[in-house]
């Protein structure tokens, strides 16, 4: 929904899934250049708040996505919106964003649930260790 992209702020409201009937939002940030894509696509389909961004279905913008990941060469249990996920937690963490954060960002309840991406290994360890 158009409604849910705020330019000026430059986040994307999310409702909560797990949540739903307690219609649980979280604002998300996102990149500035983003930011000035989202409202030019905007204003230039000349959305109402109500509109959704695009005409076409989730399913199709999920047919996009594999396309995308299939293009970048992410493949097995890493190219599906669970490995997306993954992926953006354990990047946030590695990059150092705090936890609490992350947790907000990921709509997760409790701190516990976000704490596993903070038991990263390999690459990502070596990236956390870096910053030391």
């Amino acid at each position: 929904m158009a409604a849910r992209v705020d330019t000026e702020e430059q986040v994307i409201v999310f409702r909560t899934l797990k949540r739903r009937s307690a219609n649980v939002f979280r604002a998300v940030p996102m990149p500035p250049d983003l930011a000035n894509e989202l409202e030019q696509h905007m204003h230039f389909v000349a959305l109402s708040p109500e509109a959704r961004l695009w005409a076409w279905s989730r399913g199709k913008a999920w047919l996009i996505v594999k396309r995308v990941m299939k293009n970048a060469s992410i493949e097995g249990r890493h190219a599906s919106p669970k490995g997306l996920r993954h992926a953006f937690g354990i990047t946030a963490v590695t990059e150092g964003i705090p936890l609490n954060l992350v947790q907000r960002w990921l709509g997760h309840s409790r701190i516990e649930s976000t704490a596993v991406y903070t038991n990263a290994i390999g690459r990502e360890e070596r990236a956390i260790a870096a910053r030391m």
